[in-house]
Parts: structure tokens; C-alpha cells; sequence
């Protein structure tokens, strides 16, 4: 298979979903990506269900004026609780009589499933969109129920309040940290060594765990400087990616919240960011996240000779020096599931570096490409003239 047809190839891609991971992880190999499975998050159904037949039974005491559905599956669950009790058929009047707002398509498509229709629906999916709305309204005395999606949500809830609103809060699930955490810790520890190329989160709770992960391993100012440089975070929309966003770190968001869309996003967006091109002896050698595409087909490269070949890229047609490859290797130990930090690592021998740099020309499988400038170090095979000129005409 050529890289063009499948553009994440030569790409590691981690997985942070608990819902449809399998679903996301197929979308993401089919387009050639190597997928790191990481759960953060587990959906936990209420273990007692009062606080939600409580909710219930506030929605059917007097008419609501309003209503605000969030997610598909919360507002499913919830019409499936109900029938259990038998207040399906009253829940399902008691909302029919308010103004429904639905979040996003997949509330969208829930609420009109059970025989209902949303009065409105914002463009961004966003819940200050939401808010915003609903401010425009008389709420003084209101009755509002809000469905809510697996936390609180006070900054929908306290301002509906202080607008005047009587709110319902509508708890149907939350969400938990992953029971195994170690695939994540791991995730973790390869963003900030920089051998996974792009992190997926479908949401925000998945965010806040991964950042609550490496916190526990003092690595969430590391993890968070990778995803703003060498790492690619993809979000599934808005509102999973506020928590990122706050912090500084662009996302690549797709222009609708559905998982293919998502993938399309992250196979159109990744390898502009990540992928470097050169002209290497009259080929093409583009370097992907841990494999090359020569002339169109895709090797793969181990980890230290990929870092070796990235460190001749930066300089392409320069010397550079066995020393200076030696502090690119990849030789971080770890423990506890996390690398140490760069400057507890031990430091490559030049003896590393050779083995690295034979293994990368085997991989290759093509000689010539990388140079031995005897008695200085290593280069590729480009003319340094004509890079400087084309780095030059493309900065100017």
C-alpha cells in the first residue's frame, strides 16, 4: 500500500475514548495509522438512582417552561429509566409542553426519536452558545431542566439561576477515571518522548483525566508543551477541547462532532504538521512519525534511527557531528510507566550512534542517502546550497 493512499501511515495515533474505541481505532489503521489504545474515562451508570427519579418527579410536578438536552445516549437513558418506573408517557408530555434545547446532532436525533422536536439548537455545540440563548429569555420563575453529561455543569446551571430560573439537574450517568490507568500513563510518557505523533479525544472528562495522569507523574507541563509543539491533539469538537484550548494547546476539530469526520480532520491535518520533505539524491524522502515514505513507499523506522534522521534533517547537507547525535538517541529509562527526565537519562556513546545510523541505512534500503564525512559525522545527501536557497525564498 502507498502513502497516498492511506495518509496516516507511518503515524502513531493514541486513543483516549471509552465509548466506540474500537470504532475510532478502525477509522484510524484503515487511513494507515498505528493505534495506541489508552482508555482515560469509563461511563458509570448512578449506582442509586433516587437523585434521578427525584429529578423526575420535579420535571412532572409543574410544567416545565424549559428543557436542555446535552448528549443522545444521556437522554435515552434517561426516557429508558422513566419507562422502569412508568412515568415514560408523562415525562414524555411534561417535555413536549416546554421549549427544548438540544446541544448537538446526536441530542438532536434522540429527542426526535422519541417522538419529540427541539425548538433550537446552537451551530457550535458549545454550552456558551447554549447560555446565550437562553439569557435572551424572561427566565425570572422559569422552570429549566438540564440533562446533564457525566459531571455538574455550573456554568450552564449558575447562570440560568442567576437569571432567575428555577433549575431541574437531570444526573443520568457520569463518568470515572479508566480502572487501569497504565495504558494512559504510558500514553503520557510517549507524548513527551515524542513517539506518538497525535492524541484523539472524543471528551472533555477524557481531557482531565490524561492531564490529571501526568500530574500524578509531574509530567503535565511536559505533556502540555508536546500537544502545543510535537504533538498533535485532535477533538472531537468544542467543548472537548475547551480544557486544551484554556491551556494554550490548539486542536484539530472537525467541522462536525461525528468520529469519520474526526479521522478526516487528523489525516488532513497531521501529516502537514508532522511530515518534513526533502530531495535526497533525485528521490523523495518525506518523514513521517516513525517511518519514511522514499519515492512513494512507506519503510518504517525503529525509534533511534528515526531521531538520527530527523537530527541530519534539521540540517540538511550540513555535518553533523557524533557527538551531537549521541544527545539525540532516545535512551530514556523508565520507571513507574514515566521517562525519566532528559537530564537524568544516560548519555549515548558514539558507538550507539553508529549502530543507529547502520540500521537507519538498512532501512532506507537505499545507499547513498545518508553520508559518513569522515573524522566530523554524518550527513544527508542534499545540496546545502540549494536547501539554504529554498529556506531562504520560503521565509521571505
Amino acid at each position: 500500500m502507498t502513502a497516498d493512499s492511506e495518509p496516516l501511515a507511518g503515524f502513531a495515533v493514541g486513543v483516549t475514548a471509552a465509548r466506540r474505541h474500537e470504532e475510532l481505532a478502525t477509522l484510524l489503521e484503515r487511513r494507515g495509522a498505528r493505534v495506541v489504545l489508552a482508555p482515560a474515562i469509563r461511563l458509570v451508570p448512578l449506582a442509586d438512582d433516587a437523585e434521578l427519579l427525584e429529578a423526575t418527579r420535579a420535571c412532572l410536578d409543574r410544567p416545565l417552561d424549559h428543557a436542555v438536552v446535552t448528549t443522545g445516549i444521556g437522554f435515552r437513558a434517561w426516557l429508558e429509566t422513566a419507562d422502569g418506573w412508568g412515568l415514560r408517557d408523562a415525562l414524555i408530555g411534561a417535555l413536549g409542553a416546554a421549549d427544548i434545547v438540544a446541544r448537538g446532532p446526536k441530542a438532536r436525533g434522540a429527542i426526535r426519536s422519541a417522538g419529540l422536536q427541539e425548538r433550537w439548537s446552537p451551530e457550535s455545540e458549545g454550552c456558551a452558545e447554549v447560555i446565550a440563548h437562553l439569557l435572551e429569555k424572561d427566565l425570572a420563575g422559569a422552570r429549566v431542566a438540564v440533562q446533564l453529561y457525566g459531571e455538574r455543569q455550573p456554568e450552564l446551571t449558575d447562570a440560568l439561576r442567576a437569571a432567575g430560573a428555577e433549575v431541574i439537574e437531570i444526573p443520568v450517568y457520569r463518568w470515572a477515571r479508566a480502572e487501569d490507568v497504565t495504558p494512559l500513563r504510558r500514553l503520557v510518557g510517549q507524548a513527551v518522548a515524542g513517539t506518538v505523533d497525535a492524541i484523539t479525544f472524543t471528551s472533555a472528562p477524557a481531557v482531565t483525566a490524561t492531564l490529571a495522569v501526568a500530574a500524578e507523574d509531574d509530567l503535565e507541563e511536559a505533556l502540555l508543551e508536546a500537544l502545543r509543539t510535537h504533538v498533535v491533539a485532535a477533538c472531537v469538537g468544542p467543548v472537548t477541547a475547551l480544557p486544551l484550548t484554556e491551556r494554550g494547546v490548539p486542536a484539530v476539530q472537525p467541522e462536525r462532532a461525528r468520529l469519520g469526520a474526526l479521522v478526516r480532520a487528523l489525516a488532513s491535518d497531521l501529516p502537514r504538521r508532522r511530515a518534513r520533505l526533502l530531495s535526497v539524491r533525485g528521490s523523495s524522502l518525506e518523514l513521517r512519525g516513525h517511518a519514511v515514505v522514499l519515492d512513494g513507499q512507506l519503510r518504517p523506522i525503529a525509534p533511534a534511527p528515526m531521531a538520527i534522521l530527523r537530527a541530519l534533517a534539521r540540517r540538511p547537507g550540513h555535518v553533523v557531528s557524533r557527538a551531537e547525535l549521541c544527545g539525540v538517541l532516545p535512551s530514556r529509562l523508565v520507571v513507574g510507566g514515566s521517562p525519566w527526565s532528559r537530564d537524568a537519562r544516560p548519555q549515548a556513546d558514539e558507538h550507539a550512534v553508529e549502530m543507529a545510523v547502520a540500521r537507519l541505512r538498512r532501512g532506507l534500503g537505499r545507499p547513498g542517502i545518508v553520508e559518513t564525512v569522515v573524522k566530523r559525522g554524518y550527513r544527508l545527501a542534499c545540496d546545502p546550497r540549494l536547501v539554504d536557497r529554498l529556506a531562504a525564498g520560503a521565509g521571505g
